[in-house]
Protein backbone atom coordinates (compact mmCIF):
# COMPACT_ATOMS: atom_id res chain seq x y z
CA UNK A 1 0.00 0.00 0.00
CA UNK A 2 1.20 3.49 -0.86
CA UNK A 3 1.15 6.85 1.51
CA UNK A 4 2.16 10.29 0.35
CA UNK A 5 5.31 10.09 2.27
CA UNK A 6 7.35 10.50 -1.15
CA UNK A 7 5.35 13.16 -2.44
CA UNK A 8 6.41 15.64 0.54
CA UNK A 9 9.07 16.71 -0.95
CA UNK A 10 7.90 18.27 -3.36
CA UNK A 11 5.83 21.69 -3.31
CA UNK A 12 1.95 21.04 -2.77
CA UNK A 13 -1.06 20.87 -3.89
CA UNK A 14 0.57 17.43 -6.18
CA UNK A 15 -0.95 16.47 -8.66
CA UNK A 16 -0.62 12.24 -9.59
CA UNK A 17 -0.94 11.78 -13.77
CA UNK A 18 -1.22 8.00 -15.37
CA UNK A 19 -3.01 7.23 -18.61
CA UNK A 20 -4.36 4.25 -19.62
CA UNK A 21 -5.40 2.45 -22.98
CA UNK A 22 -2.58 3.17 -25.19
CA UNK A 23 -1.74 -0.10 -26.22
CA UNK A 24 -5.13 -1.49 -27.11
CA UNK A 25 -6.38 -1.49 -31.07
CA UNK A 26 -9.99 0.22 -30.05
CA UNK A 27 -10.89 2.92 -28.10
CA UNK A 28 -9.69 6.13 -26.44
CA UNK A 29 -6.80 6.85 -24.44
CA UNK A 30 -7.87 8.10 -21.11
CA UNK A 31 -5.58 9.98 -18.68
CA UNK A 32 -6.67 11.03 -14.98
CA UNK A 33 -5.18 13.90 -12.46
CA UNK A 34 -5.39 13.21 -8.65
CA UNK A 35 -4.87 15.39 -5.86
CA UNK A 36 -5.00 14.21 -2.16
CA UNK A 37 -5.34 17.62 -0.29
CA UNK A 38 -5.35 15.93 3.06
CA UNK A 39 -4.58 13.06 4.68
CA UNK A 40 -7.93 11.24 4.31
CA UNK A 41 -6.69 8.75 1.35
CA UNK A 42 -8.15 5.26 0.73
CA UNK A 43 -6.56 2.42 1.82
CA UNK A 44 -4.82 0.17 -0.31
CA UNK A 45 -3.81 2.24 -3.32
CA UNK A 46 -1.56 0.85 -5.22
CA UNK A 47 -0.77 0.70 -9.52
CA UNK A 48 -3.75 -0.71 -11.25
CA UNK A 49 -2.38 -3.76 -12.30
CA UNK A 50 -1.31 -5.08 -9.33
CA UNK A 51 -5.07 -4.57 -8.05
CA UNK A 52 -8.30 -7.13 -9.39
CA UNK A 53 -11.44 -4.95 -10.98
CA UNK A 54 -13.18 -5.31 -7.43
CA UNK A 55 -10.60 -3.69 -5.97
CA UNK A 56 -10.16 -1.09 -8.43
CA UNK A 57 -14.29 -0.48 -8.42
CA UNK A 58 -13.98 0.37 -5.12
CA UNK A 59 -11.16 2.45 -4.85
CA UNK A 60 -12.31 4.53 -7.67
CA UNK A 61 -15.46 5.12 -5.82
CA UNK A 62 -13.71 6.13 -2.92
CA UNK A 63 -10.72 8.88 -4.79
CA UNK A 64 -13.68 10.47 -6.15
CA UNK A 65 -15.47 10.81 -2.97
CA UNK A 66 -11.61 11.64 -1.41
CA UNK A 67 -9.70 13.66 -4.01
CA UNK A 68 -9.40 16.23 -6.48
CA UNK A 69 -10.03 14.42 -9.78
CA UNK A 70 -9.74 15.66 -13.01
CA UNK A 71 -10.18 13.22 -16.67
CA UNK A 72 -8.99 13.33 -20.16
CA UNK A 73 -10.08 11.25 -22.28
CA UNK A 74 -9.15 11.12 -26.82
CA UNK A 75 -10.80 9.08 -29.15
CA UNK A 76 -9.45 6.80 -31.75
CA UNK A 77 -9.96 8.78 -34.53
CA UNK A 78 -7.89 11.73 -32.73
CA UNK A 79 -5.06 9.02 -31.98
CA UNK A 80 -5.20 8.50 -35.73
CA UNK A 81 -4.64 12.01 -36.31
CA UNK A 82 -2.13 13.00 -33.67
CA UNK A 83 -0.37 9.88 -33.06
CA UNK A 84 -0.65 7.82 -29.90
CA UNK A 85 2.30 9.38 -27.87
CA UNK A 86 1.05 13.60 -28.85
CA UNK A 87 -2.68 11.53 -28.25
CA UNK A 88 -1.82 10.70 -24.28
CA UNK A 89 -0.43 13.85 -23.73
CA UNK A 90 -3.43 15.60 -24.77
CA UNK A 91 -5.80 13.61 -22.80
CA UNK A 92 -2.87 14.34 -19.85
CA UNK A 93 -3.65 18.17 -20.49
CA UNK A 94 -6.87 17.88 -19.86
CA UNK A 95 -6.92 15.56 -17.09
CA UNK A 96 -4.68 18.26 -15.34
CA UNK A 97 -6.94 21.39 -16.65
CA UNK A 98 -10.18 19.57 -15.16
CA UNK A 99 -8.83 19.68 -11.33
CA UNK A 100 -10.69 21.89 -9.22
CA UNK A 101 -7.63 23.45 -7.81
CA UNK A 102 -4.36 24.52 -9.32
CA UNK A 103 -1.19 21.89 -8.76
CA UNK A 104 1.68 23.33 -7.54
CA UNK A 105 3.57 20.24 -8.82
CA UNK A 106 2.54 17.66 -11.07
CA UNK A 107 4.00 13.99 -11.24
CA UNK A 108 3.67 12.40 -14.41
CA UNK A 109 4.11 7.79 -14.68
CA UNK A 110 6.60 7.49 -17.52
CA UNK A 111 9.65 9.12 -18.80
CA UNK A 112 8.14 11.82 -21.00
CA UNK A 113 6.28 15.21 -20.02
CA UNK A 114 3.73 16.71 -21.46
CA UNK A 115 4.09 20.42 -22.47
CA UNK A 116 2.51 22.41 -20.37
CA UNK A 117 3.46 25.24 -17.46
CA UNK A 118 3.37 23.17 -14.53
CA UNK A 119 6.46 22.39 -12.43
CA UNK A 120 6.51 18.29 -13.58
CA UNK A 121 8.55 15.34 -12.92
CA UNK A 122 8.40 12.22 -15.00
CA UNK A 123 8.56 9.03 -12.98
CA UNK A 124 9.80 5.90 -14.33
CA UNK A 125 7.45 3.15 -12.40
CA UNK A 126 5.62 6.38 -10.69
CA UNK A 127 2.58 4.22 -9.90
CA UNK A 128 3.85 1.98 -7.90
CA UNK A 129 5.90 4.91 -5.52
CA UNK A 130 3.57 7.69 -5.90
CA UNK A 131 0.07 7.15 -4.27
CA UNK A 132 -1.36 9.84 -6.39
CA UNK A 133 -0.29 8.57 -9.53
CA UNK A 134 -1.05 4.80 -8.61
CA UNK A 135 -5.01 6.60 -7.68
CA UNK A 136 -4.27 8.27 -11.49
CA UNK A 137 -4.02 5.31 -12.82
CA UNK A 138 -6.67 3.26 -10.95
CA UNK A 139 -8.95 6.60 -12.15
CA UNK A 140 -8.08 6.35 -15.96
CA UNK A 141 -8.39 2.43 -15.96
CA UNK A 142 -11.77 2.12 -14.23
CA UNK A 143 -13.40 4.87 -16.63
CA UNK A 144 -11.56 3.23 -19.95
CA UNK A 145 -13.06 -0.20 -18.83
CA UNK A 146 -16.32 1.17 -18.28
CA UNK A 147 -16.24 2.95 -21.61
CA UNK A 148 -15.38 -0.17 -23.37
CA UNK A 149 -18.02 -2.16 -21.21
CA UNK A 150 -20.48 0.17 -22.92
CA UNK A 151 -19.28 0.27 -26.62
CA UNK A 152 -19.07 -3.58 -26.25
CA UNK A 153 -22.92 -3.41 -26.02
CA UNK A 154 -22.78 -1.80 -29.31
CA UNK A 155 -20.32 -3.65 -31.06
CA UNK A 156 -20.64 -6.99 -29.35
CA UNK A 157 -18.39 -9.33 -31.27
CA UNK A 158 -15.12 -8.14 -30.38
CA UNK A 159 -14.91 -8.97 -26.54
CA UNK A 160 -14.20 -5.79 -25.52
CA UNK A 161 -16.21 -6.04 -22.50
CA UNK A 162 -13.26 -8.68 -21.31
CA UNK A 163 -10.47 -7.07 -23.43
CA UNK A 164 -10.87 -3.64 -23.26
CA UNK A 165 -10.00 -3.17 -27.23
CA UNK A 166 -6.58 -5.03 -26.88
CA UNK A 167 -5.57 -7.96 -29.41
CA UNK A 168 -6.82 -10.83 -28.23
CA UNK A 169 -8.19 -14.49 -30.41
CA UNK A 170 -11.75 -13.13 -30.06
CA UNK A 171 -11.25 -9.10 -31.01
CA UNK A 172 -8.93 -10.73 -34.32
CA UNK A 173 -11.82 -13.25 -34.52
CA UNK A 174 -14.39 -10.35 -34.28
CA UNK A 175 -12.32 -8.10 -37.04
CA UNK A 176 -12.21 -11.01 -39.41
CA UNK A 177 -15.82 -11.44 -39.48
CA UNK A 178 -17.02 -8.44 -38.94
CA UNK A 179 -14.49 -6.05 -39.97
CA UNK A 180 -13.37 -2.83 -38.20
CA UNK A 181 -15.54 -0.26 -36.62
CA UNK A 182 -15.11 3.73 -36.04
CA UNK A 183 -13.30 2.90 -32.39
CA UNK A 184 -10.70 1.10 -34.16
CA UNK A 185 -7.56 2.45 -34.18
CA UNK A 186 -6.72 2.73 -38.37
CA UNK A 187 -3.15 4.33 -37.65
CA UNK A 188 -2.05 0.91 -35.56
CA UNK A 189 -0.81 -1.92 -38.42
CA UNK A 190 -2.95 -4.53 -37.38
CA UNK A 191 -6.28 -2.39 -38.04
CA UNK A 192 -4.42 -0.59 -41.28
CA UNK A 193 -4.15 -4.06 -42.52
CA UNK A 194 -7.82 -4.40 -42.94
CA UNK A 195 -8.27 -1.16 -44.26
CA UNK A 196 -9.71 -0.89 -47.95
CA UNK A 197 -6.51 -1.45 -50.59
CA UNK A 198 -4.28 -2.48 -48.00
CA UNK A 199 -3.34 -6.14 -49.85
CA UNK A 200 -3.06 -3.79 -52.96
CA UNK A 201 -0.73 -1.37 -51.12
CA UNK A 202 1.22 -4.33 -49.62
Amino acid sequence: MLNNAMERQYHAPVAGVDEAGRGPWAGPVVSAAVIFQNRNIPTGINDSKKLSAAKRELLYSQILGSADVGIGIVDAQEIDTLNILQATFKAMQIAVAALKHRPATVLVDGNRLPKWEYPSHALIGGDGVSVSIAAASIVAKVTRDRIMQELAKQYPHYGWEKNAGYGTKAHQQGLAQFGITPHHRKSYAPIKALLPGAREAA
